[in-house]
């Protein structure tokens, strides 16, 4: 299983792109496909004119334009990669926990919601950051939401979880035998942040997005939820 975390730019209005991404049209074509090239748990977010983009490979890798042709046509072409690339890869920098097996990674929750947050990190505050993260993440695997992940592409964060959080742990030990995680974790952390200006209370740090479209396949059945 492969976890897959991308961003894009929708190239019209913000409302448009919620118009269009909820229609009836597409949820039905992306079922189809979800079906045919075995893709789980797909989740799509908005800040702004920004997307994100979060779904689980259960067999062989598979792009986002494969799942989503109709909305990829409507981004913004994102340079690097491949010419006429639209959704740009996010590094997985931090997770509570890996799959091990189906059965392992198998939600229990029929009534669990994703989130997405967003963050934007300092350029020179990045290895810092990661390096913090990796120490975390391998010397306490299964310390949070067991689906929480947070991916890096250029200097913006995108933490993807899910409520209520699963807590439960990890089938397995981490790579690391040390205990250095800083126990004022939130102090350390914020040093690291470029701060949203405006933001809500309890958000300057981290932004929550607006879910755009979830659709999940389980046990063969497939099913759409809107926000």
């Amino acid at each position: 299983m492969k976890r897959c975390l991308y961003r894009a730019e929708w190239l019209g209005e913000e409302k448009e792109a919620a118009a269009f991404v909820r229609s009836s049209e597409l949820a039905g074509s992306l079922n189809e496909a979800m079906a045919g090239l075995r893709a789980d748990h797909l989740s799509l977010f908005a800040a702004g004119k920004q997307l994100f983009l979060y779904y689980e490979c259960l067999a062989e890798p598979v792009r986002p334009e494969q799942l989503l042709p109709d909305i990829s046509r409507q981004l913004a072409v994102w340079p690097g990669g491949k010419p006429g690339r639209r959704w740009a890869p996010l590094a997985d920098i931090f997770h509570y926990q890996q799959p091990v097996s189906a059965e392992h990674w198998q939600r229990r929750n029929a009534a669990g919601k994703p989130y997405g947050r967003l963050a934007m990190l300092k350029p020179e505050a990045a290895a810092s950051y990661i390096y913090y993260h990796y120490q975390y993440q391998e010397e306490r695997p299964g310390d949070g939401d067991k689906y929480g992940m947070i991916g890096l592409h250029e200097n913006m964060l995108f933490f993807y979880a899910e409520q209520p959080d699963t807590r439960e742990p990890a089938p397995y030990e981490g790579k690391l035998r040390t205990s250095l995680r800083p126990d004022n974790w939130g102090e350390v952390m914020e040093p690291h942040f470029m701060k949203w200006e405006g933001a809500p209370a309890g958000q300057a740090l981290w932004k929550n997005m607006e879910l755009l479209l979830e659709l999940r396949a389980q046990s063969g059945q497939q099913g759409v939820r809107h926000a």
